[in-house]
């Protein structure tokens, strides 16, 4: 990794006062001043810089150097407000495990506003833990140290993955306490999005029956996110339409990497299409389907295997929202309802399309063929069985592709036999293919990561920053999770599964 893509400081910062140029170009500030409410951040005591995302920044039309600067800093605390900026906080609702909230809104974030990025692109540029907002319910509106390394450094792992996210900018500490169960640092991260709007945005003005903020809100999303629907006589149709495929293709990319969220409440489901709100989410090690992490989710709501359904549910709540708008389009309340429920009944085949194209790649398939699917769950299934790493079985599959013997794979299996009579029907299956083993094992290699932001490497980041002020464990773990696919000698200790005393079963929310 180039050592400027991400700047850290762990000394006083420079002290030059430059104007931090940002380019914002606020279109959501001009909405009708009920979406949101008008506030500055909250000071923090004693700010420093922990990490500024470089490349990230350049790519934003921003220069990395001034943001390591005092005023730079200043900025990304919340102690200033750069030129350009409307701070504000949005407003939205929300079905939090499968109850709803009417008024939820960003109670630890503000949206300082938006630029353009050097690719055209629209992006919000947020702060999260930068202090109390109308919408805090009573919540200090900050961010404790260990949430906040987490969503920096699994929100790039994602964006490495390709996998579509909001990105981390920076990170600062505050020099202040906030209190969880303990006292703990806090601080704050400066969060990228191609938007923040969420289905929990459109219910709120739904459950206010404000017809007229649902329309203004979908035009909104329209404009922003899908333009080229903007003429079409159903656009609000066509809106729920790209939303759907988006969320489709989405979750499916979730469930090609174990990854699990935590917490898909309405209110989590962005409107964009990007993965949003890293709060207890986890990867899996050993593959289940039933793999729950989330120390909120005593039901198992949004295990792995019930995502694609969450999903679903949540696009329900949409459809209903955008409901008096489609009456409008389709002239009555009859017709708006079989509208929605044809278009919500194009999830299902789009994930599983999605999802079965996705484990092709894994495995190496590179044409079609009807025994696929079942091949694939076969593979799960016995993965399920015999407690097989996820990640480790499908990287490792990349060597057996390749023409190694299958010794390394076989031994992540309790029973290696059972691989051995799935492994049987998979080789019969390559020998549809033209493609060579070497061709096959390098396009196996891109699509199946070495590495991903393990549990208890991630827990063992936040112990070291919290009890021993020591970021670097950070920056090394950060480092190898933002090349996933490269196979670094020396770095044999970031893709090895915890052990069962490492093993981390339980996350939590930063709240």
């Amino acid at each position: 990794m180039n050592s400027l893509d991400h700047l850290s400081v762990t000394s006083s910062p420079d002290s030059r006062q430059n104007a931090i140029r940002f380019g914002f170009d606020n279109s959501y500030a001009r909405l009708p001043g009920h979406f949101y409410a008008r506030l500055v951040p909250t000071p923090v005591s004693s700010p420093r810089l922990i990490k500024v995302n470089a490349e990230l920044a350049r790519s934003l039309g921003l220069d990395p150097h001034e943001l390591v600067t005092d005023r730079g800093i200043n900025i990304l605390a919340g102690n200033s407000v750069g030129e350009g900026s409307e701070p504000l906080a949005m407003a939205y609702a929300g079905h939090q495990f499968g109850y709803f909230v009417p008024q939820l809104g960003d109670g630890r974030a503000i949206l300082l506003g938006e630029v353009i990025g050097l690719d055209g692109v629209r992006y919000d540029i947020q702060l999260k833990g930068s202090g109390p907002t109308p919408f805090s319910r009573r919540g200090d509106g900050r961010a404790a140290l260990g949430p906040v390394l987490r969503e920096y450094i699994v929100s790039e792992a994602m964006a490495a993955l390709g996998i579509p996210t909001t990105r981390a900018l920076a990170a600062v500490t505050t020099g202040d306490r906030v209190l969880r169960e303990t006292a703990l640092p806090g601080a704050v991260l400066t969060r990228v999005a191609a938007s923040h709007l969420r289905v929990g945005t459109f219910q709120y003005f739904a459950a206010q029956d404000d017809v007229d903020g649902t329309r203004i809100l979908a035009n909104y999303a329209i404009a922003r996110h899908y333009p080229e629907i903007a003429q079409s006589p159903r656009s609000y149709r066509n809106l729920l339409d790209r939303i759907i495929t988006r969320q489709a293709n989405l979750v499916a990319q979730w469930m090609l990497v174990g990854f699990i969220h935590g917490v898909m409440n309405t209110d989590n489901t962005s409107i964009s299409g990007e993965t949003i709100d890293y709060g207890p989410c986890a990867f899996m090690e050993a593959y289940d389907p039933d793999m729950v992490f989330s120390s909120i989710d005593r039901q198992g709501r949004y295990a792995y295997s019930n995502q694609p359904h969450a999903a679903q549910w949540n696009l329900v709540r949409l459809a209903e929202a955008l409901l008096p708008l489609f009456e409008q389009e389709e002239g009555s309340k009859e017709a708006a309802l079989a509208s929605a429920h044809d278009a919500l009944g194009s999830f299902g085949p789009q994930f599983e399309a999605a999802r079965i194209s996705g484990f092709r790649r894994k495995l190496g398939l590179f044409t079609e063929d009807d025994g696929d699917a079942a091949l694939a769950q076969s593979l799960l299934d016995s993965m399920a069985t015999n407690h097989a790493d996820f990640t480790l079985t499908f990287r490792r599959l990349c060597d057996a592709a390749a023409g190694a013997d299958d010794s390394a794979v076989r031994a992540l299996f309790a029973d290696p036999v059972a691989y051995d009579s799935w492994a049987a029907a998979w080789r019969s299956r390559l020998e549809k293919e033209s493609i060579t083993n070497e061709e096959r094992a390098t396009r196996m290699r891109r699509v199946n990561p070495i590495f991903i932001p393990r549990n208890h490497l991630v827990e063992a980041v936040i112990t070291a920053a919290v009890e021993k002020q020591d970021l670097q464990p950070f920056e090394r773990l950060l480092d190898v999770a933002v090349r996933p696919y490269e196979d670094r000698a020396g770095l044999e200790y970031y893709a090895t599964p915890a052990t069962p005393e490492q093993c981390v079963r339980e996350t939590f929310c930063g709240t």
